[in-house]
């Protein structure tokens, strides 16, 4: 099945994005990336990051998908480098220098920036190294299909958010306008204003704006079509946002009921368009943000928040505690593949109580806060012996975080 691929602009769209189910998430650094205005991540935190979502079985992908300037190469190659070093999947490029220099150092994706459209372009980013295309969000189901049949490269597809007026976001308008360009992450969205046709046009206001699009109904046909991610679009969007747009990807994808009416409330720009997907490009595909727009989210934000205020992923945890007269007390954790093994101290005789395996297990079921749910505890203990509750607890998150 295809990957749920979420955005995530800062920490809270990350647990919302994870908690509700997403396969993967995409964010930028503090440089070199398309939503410079988003919260976004840095170096310090980035590992961290990466691997809270690793250990909950979650891709990261990187976006360094802004063009780059001479005078900026080495910078973006230490962008490249840390993304590297910190564990992330994949990159996603769209300056042709950073996809050099990335090459055969980590995956990659070519940027829907870079407005591969059809099979032409999709050879010809393969060739060029890429082990994906984010495919421009202007094509028809049939141009989708076309290209999966002819091209042995990994597509992906945004399937709800933002469109551009300009194919794939290569436009100009706000750079004009206002020294911000949209190429280099800074878009004022400046098509959203109320431009008009003038006279002899039907629809006269906010002629530049299209409808975020949403293909919520069109899943299972995407799917056929050989589209292996599936792209949720908003970076800048508030975490409710997220958990509602991966919630209702993944209901799409399992043939469950889509709430497209919680979907629209959350953001909207006057409903919802398939347009471009359907063949169907006409003027009912654009739309604003409108006062009523705005006033719906406030009826929805908190039964969306409601997705992800909990953990929802667990991993099954196996453990063995020894302790012997003597001897250090010894912890061992096993889960999938992994192990660790943690060494406590040597335990005294007891006076009153001694350590049984039912207030062991007390102790080392307290997994709050981990992936970790503990599932079987195999003792070899030597009776009449104690151990701290603190020490059993320190062992316990020590073989966690080791694991």
């Amino acid at each position: 099945m295809p990957e749920i691929l979420a955005p995530v602009g800062g920490s809270e769209q990350l647990l919302a994005a994870v908690r509700c189910g997403a396969n993967a998430v995409y964010f930028g650094l503090q440089n070199f990336n398309a939503r410079r205005n988003a919260g976004n991540f840095n170096g310090e935190n980035l590992s961290e990051t990466i691997k809270y979502c690793h250990d909950r079985d979650v891709k990261v992908y990187i976006t360094v998908n802004t063009l780059v300037m001479d005078k900026e190469l080495k910078e973006v190659k230490k962008t490249v480098d840390t993304a590297i070093a910190a564990g992330a999947d994949e990159l996603i490029i769209q300056d042709l220098a950073v996809a050099k220099y990335a090459r055969g150092k980590i995956a990659m994706s070519a940027s829907t920036q870079l407005a591969v459209h059809n099979v032409y372009g999709a050879k010809m980013v393969k060739e060029l190294g890429f082990d994906r295309v984010v495919l421009a969000r202007e094509l028809s189901l049939d141009e989708i299909k076309a290209i999966n049949d002819a091209v042995d490269i990994d597509t992906e597809v945004f399937v709800h958010g933002a469109h551009c007026m300009s194919v794939s976001g290569n436009c100009y308008v706000s750079s004009m306008f206002g020294q911000r360009s949209g190429n280099r992450g800074l878009c004022a969205q400046t098509c959203r204003l109320d431009w008009q046709c003038g006279a002899g046009c039907s629809r006269c206001d906010h002629c530049l704006s299209l409808k975020d699009l949403s293909y919520m109904h069109h899943i299972n046909a995407l799917i056929d079509a050989g589209v292996k991610s599936f792209k949720i679009e908003g970076r800048m969007k508030r975490p409710e946002y997220v958990a509602a747009a991966v919630t209702s990807v993944k209901n799409a994808m399992q043939g469950k009921h889509v709430d497209t009416d919680t979907l629209q409330a959350v953001f909207s720009r006057q409903g919802f368009t398939d347009g471009y997907l359907t063949g169907q490009r006409d003027k009912s595909m654009f739309g604003y943000r409108t006062k009523d727009d705005v006033v719906a989210a406030d009826s929805v934000l908190k039964d969306l928040a409601k997705l992800y205020e909990k953990e929802t992923f667990h991993r099954d945890v196996n453990m063995k505690f020894i302790m012997k007269e003597g001897e250090r007390a010894k912890l061992i954790a096993y889960s999938g593949s992994r192990h660790s093994e943690v060494k406590g101290a040597v335990p005294e005789k007891a006076i009153k109580v001694s350590l049984d395996e039912e207030h062991i297990r007390k102790s080392l079921e307290k997994t709050g806060g981990t992936v970790y749910v503990l599932k079987d505890l195999v003792c070899e203990i030597d009776q009449g012996l104690m151990l701290p509750a603190s020490e059993l607890n320190r062992m316990r998150r020590e073989a966690l975080d080791a694991l």
